[in-house]
């Protein structure tokens, strides 16, 4: 009967382990994501007030709430209303000095820090070394929209981008259409100007392959040449190149399509950590796999810090003087999506590779071939996706009214910025566009703007 009591009660303890453990592993993610929430919210608080305010643009919690972080991807978006922020700034200044949100009773709340010149900065989950507190930041006054598109036809292309005429539930909150290097039409929604500088998500990957560009054409970077990945010169990952990084083709494994990197966007980890162990898993250059970490990669490969080759550097040229590279907290290039930019100043970009990679001032300072080399599909390409991918740069060339020779560089929630050789065109649309809708068709955009540009 003893035996018989002891069997039943070891039974229905091991009954009740997987259980227990998956209610422990439930708690923990759950515990997690609010710390990744938390991460979030700060970091969008500090860099969208903190850019807007250096631009002498100012923008308040209830508009960031609105556009920033509204329809975010899930869990985050379940999360990131209820916890309190707080945003502090400097005596006699609306400028922030940094953002804390709180999220545990027992840890430290998030914190982001304004560093002057280079953006915000998440710090690690649990740090605790808090600046002193300034003052509050002052309530903005209301932004009225600037419109001006040219044409009728124009006109109602705008109407339509700023509406749900290319995608239901999409938000646009900037247009910029540029021929012959000039603005001839460009609107803004309610709350933002072109002094208002937005997240550039994943155009920054289009940046990062431009810098990479300028390294080369300086004669410090060879896209043929290793890549530096793995930890010594056996590492089969060491045979990973340049091109192929920037390609989406290392081979290496990424948790998730287009691999989130959320324990360094919102976490606080930094590049070196989750970018540069990720394992092999295909032989480089035959598989695309969109991952953030390839473009750190190509990043991590050339040296920023040599003088001509950092971010800083490059808006100076191209004169996006609204524009900020933001890195983790130990100083490195968030280059795959951690980038604060205006509209204006992505068009300027889209010229520069419109000009072969030339300044205005007649200054080369990409290689010739440059943007062919951007905007062709020498690797292997997406399956399942409307457009194929060049090295840093997504083909715009297979839809119906659009120039075969079209590009763009596109980012998450509706960043694009598309160039049009054959027309001298660039176009540049931002969005807020909510997680998990259909989003903002960018082709038909594109073809719908261009027909506008011939009325």
């Amino acid at each position: 009967m003893i035996r018989t009591t002891i069997a039943s009660a070891a039974a229905l303890l091991l009954a009740a382990s997987p259980a227990t453990a998956q209610d422990a592993q439930e708690r923990l993610d759950a515990r997690y994501d609010r710390a990744l929430a938390a991460g979030y919210k700060a970091l969008m608080l500090c860099s969208a007030i903190g850019h807007a305010r250096d631009n002498g643009i100012f923008r308040g919690p209830r508009s960031v709430a609105e556009y920033e972080l509204a329809g975010i991807q899930s869990p985050f978006d379940e999360i990131i209303a209820d916890l309190p922020a707080e945003i502090v700034g400097f005596p006699q200044s609306t400028r922030v000095q940094h953002v804390l949100v709180e999220w545990a009773d027992d840890m430290p709340p998030r914190l982001a820090h304004n560093r002057w010149g280079s953006g915000c900065a998440l710090a690690p989950i649990g740090y605790d070394k808090v600046p002193e507190a300034r003052e509050r930041i002052p309530a903005p006054p209301p932004i009225v929209r600037v419109i001006t598109p040219q044409t009728d036809g124009m006109k109602s292309v705008f109407d339509r981008g700023f509406g749900t005429g290319f995608g239901e539930g999409s938000r646009t909150t900037a247009i910029v259409v540029q021929q012959g290097n000039q603005i001839v039409a460009e609107a803004y929604a309610n709350g933002f100007t072109p002094l208002t500088p937005q997240r550039t998500w994943s155009v920054a990957k289009s940046i990062a392959a431009t810098l990479v560009g300028v390294a080369v054409y300086r004669g410090e970077a060879d896209v043929a040449a290793s890549a530096g990945l793995g930890d010594n010169e056996d590492d089969p990952r060491r045979a990973i190149t340049i091109d192929q990084t920037l390609r989406m083709a290392s081979g290496r494994y990424s948790d998730t399509p287009g691999n989130r990197t959320d324990a360094l966007y919102w976490g606080g980890a930094t590049v070196t950590e989750v970018a540069q162990t990720t394992p092999l898993i295909n032989v480089p250059g035959t598989v695309f796999r969109y991952a953030n970490n390839d473009i750190l990669a190509a990043v991590q490969a050339i040296d920023l810090s040599a003088e001509g080759n950092s971010p800083s550097s490059l808006f100076r040229q191209l004169n996006m003087r609204d524009t900020v590279a933001e890195t983790d907290w130990e100083g490195n290039y968030i280059l795959s999506s951690q980038v604060w930019s205006t509209a204006r100043d992505l068009a300027r970009l889209g010229q520069l590779h419109l000009d072969g990679g030339v300044l205005p001032s007649g200054e080369r300072i990409l290689p010739e071939g440059w943007t062919d080399y951007v905007s062709s599909p020498a690797g292997p390409q997406p399956e399942g996706r409307p457009f194929g991918y060049g090295a840093g740069w997504w083909l715009l060339n297979a839809s119906e009214g659009v120039p075969p020779d079209t590009y763009a560089a596109m980012g998450n929630r509706g960043q694009f910025v598309v160039v049009v050789p054959s027309r001298d065109v660039v176009i540049v649309r931002r969005g807020e566009d909510p997680a998990g809708q259909g989003g903002f068709d960018i082709a038909a955009f594109t073809r719908d703007v261009l027909a506008a540009l011939e009325d």
